[in-house]
């Protein structure tokens, strides 16, 4: 794509390098932005530049927060007893969308996998260990994608949690596709797959 302007150019570039956004999208984005007051590109920035500097990560689910523990896990109201473990903060937000849970989460930041050089030590593995170590977890929820990584994670996980035999391991039902990721499931059926969770072992 040819532009009149090195400066447009370069900002259609990097908005292009966001997930599904492609050039067309990327030239309407810069466009838009061009055009817009003085007062709303500046708050459009500086939107931006708080996410990156201001934005934490919990410290006990690893879920996008403001302060240093999110609102899910400081809520006494919630499930302190019950940790869904899901791929990335997305996933959180399609399961409250749901508001069929009301426990707590812990964010693996990915799963397993070999070939995009994904291996256990870049998870927060070892931090959820240390949670069911430390914390009174009854439950732990295994919500990672049907996929051959997603299965993958869930079975290592559950080897390790073998290590507590008190803490009852689930997995969502199957009402999600083989495959599907838990962002793009509709909120019914993803409602109903984390009501009807069953034993891991049994999945």
């Amino acid at each position: 794509m040819e532009l009149s302007s090195k400066i447009l150019e370069n900002a259609v570039n990097e908005l292009a390098t966001l997930p599904g956004v492609g050039k067309r999208s990327a030239l309407r984005f810069a466009l838009a932005l061009l055009n817009s007051s003085d007062s709303d590109f500046a708050a459009f920035v500086g939107s931006l530049t708080s996410l990156k500097t201001e934005a934490h990560f919990c410290a006990r689910c690893h879920n996008i927060s403001d302060t240093p523990v999110c609102p899910i896990c400081s809520n006494d109201n919630r499930n302190q007893h019950i940790v869904c473990v899901v791929e990335n903060i997305q996933d959180v937000m399609a399961i409250e969308n749901t508001q069929q849970y009301r426990g707590l989460y812990h964010v693996l930041g990915g799963v397993i996998s070999p070939l995009d050089g994904i291996g256990i030590n870049d998870l927060n593995i070892s931090s959820l260990l240390a949670r069911v170590k430390s914390e009174e977890i009854e439950e732990v929820i295994l919500a990672l994608p049907t996929t051959m990584e997603g299965d993958t994670t869930n079975i290592y996980i559950d080897r390790q949690l073998k290590a507590f035999p008190n803490v009852k391991v689930t997995t969502i039902a199957r009402g999600i596709a083989i495959g599907d990721n838990l962002e793009y499931t509709d909120e019914i059926t993803l409602g109903r797959s984390i009501v009807n969770r069953i034993p891991f072992e049994k999945a």
